[in-house]
C-alpha cells in the first residue's frame, strides 16, 4: 500500500442519528421506494445495451488490507458511457418524455415505444437541460438522443474540454458558463424558465424535487444488481461510497435499507476535503452549503450544496461521513490499473476511487479503523463509479494510458 495512507489526513464524523435498527419510514419511501425501483428496472433493462456491470472480488487486496472480502462494482462500461450516471439522467429524461407524450396523445404510452423511436415525433420539440461536471450531462444527452428530444447542457468553467466534446458527440448543445458546479445549477434553472426547457438535475433544491427522485431511482438499479451478484447468503458489512450532492449515496443507502432492514451494511459517505458539503451538513445536522472554488481533482464530486432529497435519507441512514485530500486519488487509480495484489486491471476515473482510498486509509490508521468498526471478518463494498471519462486527465494523474491492453 502507498506509504502516504498511514498519515493521510482523513476527517471522520460518526452520525448520531443513524442506527442499524432504525426503521425505513414512509417519508424515506417518498424518495426511494421498492415499487418505483421495479418500474425503473423494467424500463432500463429494456434499453439497448443493458447488462449488469461487474462486481469484482479483490481477494489479494482484501488480504493486504486485513479484511475478509472486498468487492468493487465497476461502472466503467455502463451503456458505453463510462459511469453509473447513465442510469439516472437518461431514466429521468425518459420519465418526463412519457408524461409529456401521454398528455399530448391522451392515452397511455409505453416507454418502449420511445426507446424504439415509435413515438419520437411527439416529443421531438421538447428540450431537456441540466448542469453538469461531466457524467450526468452525458447521461442526459444520451437519453435525449435515444428517446427523441433535444438537450442543452451547461458546464462550468472547470469542466474539461474532453468531457465537453464527449457530450457534444451525443448530440447535445453545450454552453460553458462562469463559476463552479453550483453556479451552473442556478444558471440552468434560470435559463430553463426563460426558454421553456425541462431541467433534469441530479440534485434537488426547494421547489424542485420530483425529477431528481427519478434520477436517484435509476441509481437503485445498480444497487440491486449488487445484491443479486453477491454470493448466496452473503452481505457486505460496510459500504464506502463517494458523494458530490449525495444522490448516489442516498440511493444506495435507501435501497439497501428498505431491502435489508437491520441487516443493512454500515454506510460510509466519502467526499473530497475541498468539497465536503455532506460532511458539513452532518456536523450541523442540517443541509449546509459550503462556498469557495471547490477545487478538487475529483471533478464529479466538486459540489458545495447538498441535494435536499439525498440529505433526508443520509441524515437518518448514513453511519459515517469522511473527507480525504486529493493526494489519495492518483495512487489508488494506479493501484487498480496495475492490478494490485494479483487482481485484474481496472480503469477507474478520479471520482471513482474516493471510497476505496478511504478504506485503504482506514485500514492503515488503527484509530480510524476502530471508529468505522473494521475488523478481520469485515466484508466491504466499494463503488467504482466511473472509468476514464477524461482519458487525458487519467494519463496526467497516473502516467498510464487508459486504453492500454
Amino acid at each position: 500500500m502507498p506509504p502516504l495512507f498511514a498519515d493521510l489526513p482523513v476527517a471522520q464524523f460518526a452520525n448520531p442519528t443513524a442506527a442499524a435498527g432504525n426503521p425505513y419510514l414512509d417519508r424515506h419511501r417518498e424518495i426511494i421506494d421498492r415499487r418505483k425501483f421495479e418500474t425503473a428496472l423494467s424500463q432500463i433493462a429494456a434499453w439497448p445495451g443493458y447488462v449488469p456491470t461487474p462486481l469484482i472480488l479483490l481477494e489479494g487486496l482484501a488480504s493486504e488490507l486485513g479484511i475478509r472480502d472486498l468487492w468493487y462494482k465497476d461502472e466503467s462500461q455502463r451503456f458505453g458511457l463510462g459511469s453509473f450516471k447513465a442510469l439516472g439522467g437518461a431514466y429521468a429524461v425518459l420519465r418526463q418524455l412519457v408524461r409529456i407524450a401521454e398528455k399530448r396523445l391522451s392515452h397511455p404510452v409505453d416507454a418502449a415505444g420511445l426507446v424504439a423511436g415509435g413515438d419520437d415525433c411527439v416529443v421531438r420539440d421538447v428540450t431537456v437541460a441540466c448542469a453538469t461536471d461531466g457524467n450526468h450531462g452525458l447521461s442526459v444527452a444520451w437519453g435525449a438522443r435515444t428517446f427523441g428530444c433535444r438537450a442543452v447542457i451547461l458546464v462550468h468553467e472547470n469542466v474539461s474540454d474532453a468531457r465537453v466534446a464527449t457530450i457534444q458527440r451525443h448530440g447535445a448543445e453545450v454552453r460553458r458558463v462562469p463559476g463552479n458546479y453550483d453556479d451552473s445549477v442556478r444558471m440552468v434553472d434560470r435559463e430553463a424558465s426563460a426558454n421553456d426547457w425541462i431541467v433534469v438535475s441530479d440534485t434537488s433544491y426547494p421547489g424542485y424535487v420530483e425529477i431528481p427522485k427519478d434520477v436517484m431511482q435509476g441509481y437503485t438499479v445498480m444497487a440491486d444488481e449488487i445484491l443479486s451478484q453477491l454470493p448466496p447468503a452473503t452481505l457486505p458489512t460496510h459500504v464506502f461510497v463517494q458523494a458530490g450532492v449525495g444522490g448516489l449515496a442516498a440511493a444506495v443507502c435507501g435501497h439497501f435499507w428498505e431491502e435489508l432492514g437491520p441487516r443493512r451494511p454500515r454506510l460510509i459517505v466519502v467526499e473530497p476535503d475541498r468539497a465536503a458539503c455532506l460532511f458539513a451538513s452532518a456536523r450541523a445536522s442540517r443541509p449546509k452549503r459550503i462556498r469557495g472554488a471547490l477545487d478538487t481533482v475529483m471533478a464529479g464530486l466538486a459540489c458545495g450544496d447538498p441535494s435536499r432529497l439525498a440529505w433526508d435519507i443520509l441524515h437518518d441512514g448514513a453511519d459515517h461521513f469522511l473527507t480525504l485530500p486529493d493526494t489519495a486519488v492518483a495512487p489508488v487509480m494506479r493501484l487498480l490499473f496495475d492490478g494490485v495484489a494479483g487482481g485484474p486491471r481496472i480503469v477507474a476515473g478520479e471520482s471513482a476511487v474516493a471510497g476505496l482510498a478511504a478504506l485503504i486509509a482506514a485500514t492503515a490508521q488503527p484509530a480510524l479503523s476502530d471508529q468505522l468498526g473494521l475488523a478481520p471478518d469485515s466484508r466491504v463494498l466499494v463503488l467504482g463509479t466511473e472509468g476514464a471519462t477524461d482519458p487525458e486527465q487519467f494519463h496526467r494523474l497516473t502516467g498510464r494510458q487508459a486504453d492500454a491492453g
